[in-house]
């Protein structure tokens, strides 16, 4: 455990609770209280996964329509034509980094602002000092749970959003907590299921079955905006996706794709998505980060993957090989452990055969590798997968 978190630890609740909320209240007042422009319509994105491609096709559409956008996620920044990388390992960062954006796209007079909102971020008011105008629920699964101490405070983190969103709900009804989110009240509370017909109408040309929830999610969002259902669906087939979800680094001879799966529910939908004759290269998060999802996420690859590589994360400050023998301990004797994860990338290309898909899970599209004492390793899957596909 880092020494930070030790002295968080003899700190009250309510002393960490006010440092977090006088700083998003300074960040609102040095750049003007941008989170409250009347012009500009923030839809802040919440959930387990899909978030970022929720965000993601949420802005093509409204773009689509002719709209001009701006949007924060996990992937990058982007206001209008203009996009940057999100260096920043957070996918909502710092108050004064939420709030400079929300500036910058108030300058560039963008209609809609699309936000992926964390219940990390949320549980350090990240979201505060701003009127968010539709809240979207994705889905919920148990996650963090060492930080927030259990899934149900967790689930109130994300709860936190709705509400403080007080105009329009958009919910995935088929999310066995719906329910807690559907009971918050709001002028609109918008519903969406993969058993609508809606559902039927969108074919995308994505892997995973479970981005039509994530396409449902952006077309329930955009028609209340009065974007027309043919605009949405015309753009959501064209869609690419974005970078490190499901990310298509090679078809054939043999398919290599790149995911940021990281839970185990994550996990098992990449993996039934993909088939057989999976080589998977997988690791877990460091840093005491669910250590209770290890050996379950091993477990997972061990009922879908042909071949098993287990290798490096983020390991921050906790010991690599113990956190690859936990992960291998739901595998059992067929796990293959290579703490390199560039080797690990590798190896599973190299043993790979025609028809194989590798998958390449837990990192997606960061750009960094977190290691000990803070430090971070410029990191790319798919920029390093392609490297040994033009070897072999």
């Amino acid at each position: 455990m880092m020494l930070k978190e030790k002295i968080k630890k003899f700190i009250p609740r309510f002393v960490i609770n006010l440092y977090h909320f006088c700083w998003a209240l300074c960040g609102a007042v040095i750049f003007g209280f941008p989170g409250y422009v009347k012009e500009m319509k923030i839809i802040g994105v919440t959930g387990t996964s899909g978030k970022s491609t929720t965000c993601g096709f949420i802005v093509a559409i409204l773009e689509g329509a002719g709209y001009k956008v701006a949007s924060l996620s996990t992937i990058r920044f982007k206001i209008g034509n203009e996009e940057w990388e999100n260096k920043y390992k957070m996918t909502m960062p710092g108050r004064f980094v939420v709030q400079k954006f929300l500036n910058q796209a108030k300058k560039a007079k963008c209609k809609f602002v699309v936000l992926e909102v964390t219940s990390q971020g949320i549980e350090q008011f990240r979201h505060k000092f701003i009127n968010f105008d539709t809240a979207v629920f994705t889905n919920l699964t148990p996650e963090h749970i060492e930080s927030h101490g259990s899934f149900e405070k967790y689930r109130n983190e994300k709860l936190k959003l709705f509400k403080a969103t007080k105009n329009i709900h958009v919910i995935n009804e088929d999310d066995k907590n719906a329910e807690y989110f559907l009971k918050i009240p709001a002028k609109k509370i918008i519903k969406f299921s993969r058993n609508s017909k809606v559902a039927s109408q969108i074919k995308l040309n994505l892997e995973g079955d479970f981005n039509i929830m994530n396409a449902l999610a952006a077309v329930s969002v955009c028609v209340t905006y009065v974007v027309d259902f043919q605009t949405c669906k015309n753009v959501l087939e064209k869609a690419k996706g974005v970078p490190g979800r499901m990310e298509v680094v090679q078809e054939v001879p043999f398919k290599v794709v790149v995911d940021y799966a990281h839970t185990p529910e994550q996990l098992e939908s990449v993996y039934k998505s993909l088939g057989s004759n999976l080589v998977c290269v997988l690791g877990s998060c460091g840093g005491g980060r669910d250590k209770w999802k290890r050996p379950v996420l091993g477990e997972i690859a061990k009922k879908y993957c042909k071949e098993i590589i287990i290798t490096n994360e983020d390991p921050y400050d906790e010991n690599p090989i113990d956190i690859i023998n936990q992960v291998a301990e739901g595998v059992g004797l067929n796990a293959k452990k290579v703490i390199d994860r560039k080797e690990a990338i590798s190896q599973a290309i190299s043993i790979a055969k025609n028809g194989d898909c590798v998958i390449i899970t837990g990192k997606g599209s960061e750009p960094w590798m977190c290691v000990e004492n803070g430090k971070k390793i410029p990191w790319s899957d798919s920029k390093i997968a392609k490297e040994f596909l033009n070897k072999k």
